[in-house]
């Protein structure tokens, strides 16, 4: 009986692998890309960027620089909404090229994370833009039609273009734990599906182009006020009023210059918003342990039993996970030996996920910057 239950488990993940490979999207091989720019002229069309920046210093002059390099097949109105910083943000933004500069007042407690800051960022915007992009003050732009090309798919029918920014990956913990978020987050969220299905819906904050009057008919961003995950509950609110969202990944142009230089700084960015995820669900929870546990850790543990029936599925479920895992580490260069351990990878986020639900419980939850977000 307990090796006919040990077999069974055995066969259970490696059906589990077989779906993901085929049946999800084909999330794993993060191959969309934008489209080159169109060559209509856009330059009647105005596109508001605004950017929440909070002690930034280091990081804003590049953010609205590279920005401001964008311009020339639309015209860019740049706003940075300095979130009560305590160093010069708000003076080196202004050298740096944006056009408004706004300093953020405390608003009530119901608003969340920068929903405040982007708020009334919105108010300096002009009155004929028929576009909003919102960006992070650490996200950087190499190409100067980068801009162009996120217009050229919002003109082809997408209320919502977003792409997640090509995170730094230079240092040992970056090359072994950034690839797997953005992994994990396609494996959430499936490009195809966010494309194609009205359930599934998705955004990366870091780069979001939104068309104008579907953000006004969806109530804006004090329809979504107080989401912790704000880009996600922004990509829902836009399906609900009947839009169409584009999802995709940077090759590299779209880049974050924020750092990631040990795995304590990666675990506590994951598990600022991981609970918040799981809508604070203790049962959610237990049922993600129990469905990473059976994905990912089953089959490094099984590899070493003598019975074929048990250790052959485990087997063909590692090596599959390793294939599933090699887009990404190429798309962030890191060694493909990474691919080997993607258990290990995922122990690291699953532990990461558990101290979210802690801190929540602790009253800590969704710490940035000294804040308590999620309290």
């Amino acid at each position: 009986m307990e090796l006919y239950l040990w077999r069974s488990i055995a066969w259970l993940s490696l059906t589990i692998w077989i779906y993901l490979f085929f049946f999800r999207g084909m999330f794993w091989k993060l191959n969309e890309r934008l489209p080159r720019p169109n060559p209509e002229p856009a330059a009647k069309i105005t596109i508001a960027a605004v950017i929440p920046a909070r002690d930034e210093a280091e990081v804003i002059a590049l953010a609205v620089s590279s920005l401001r390099r964008q311009e020339g097949h639309f015209r860019l109105h740049i706003t940075v909404a300095d979130d009560e910083s305590d160093d010069d943000t708000a003076g080196i933004a202004k050298q740096a090229g944006a056009d408004t500069v706004i300093r953020v007042e405390p608003g009530p407690a119901a608003w969340k994370g920068k929903l405040l800051a982007l708020q009334q960022g919105l108010t300096a915007i002009p009155s004929d833009a028929e576009y909003i992009l919102f960006t992070d003050a650490d996200i950087a732009w190499s190409d100067h039609d980068l801009l162009a090309r996120l217009l050229t798919q919002a003109r082809q029918g997408f209320d919502l273009v977003t792409v997640m920014a090509h995170l730094r990956c230079q240092s040992t913990a970056e090359q072994l734990l950034i690839p797997a978020f953005v992994y994990f987050f396609f494996k959430l969220y499936p490009p195809a599906w966010v494309r194609n299905l009205s359930g599934v819906a998705a955004a990366a904050g870091g780069c979001i182009l939104l068309r104008r009057s579907t953000f006004e008919k969806l109530g804006g961003i004090e329809s979504y006020r107080d989401a912790l995950i704000d880009d996600c509950a922004l990509a829902r609110r836009v399906k609900e009023v009947g839009g169409r969202i584009w999802l995709g990944l940077s090759d590299g142009g779209i880049h974050s210059t924020r750092g990631y230089d040990n795995s304590a700084v990666i675990r506590s960015m994951i598990a600022r918003s991981a609970f918040a995820q799981l809508d604070h669900s203790a049962l959610l929870l237990l049922g993600t342990l129990a469905g990473m546990f059976l994905t990912y850790l089953v089959p490094l543990w099984f590899l070493a039993t003598p019975d074929p029936l048990v250790g052959i599925p485990s087997l063909a479920a590692w090596l599959l996970s390793a294939i599933m895992f090699l887009p990404a580490a190429k798309t962030f260069k890191a060694p493909k030996w990474t691919c080997l351990v993607v258990p290990f990878i995922a122990a690291f986020y699953v532990l990461a996920t558990v101290e979210s639900a802690l801190n929540y419980w602790r009253g800590k939850g969704g710490v940035w910057k000294g804040r308590v977000q999620d309290p």
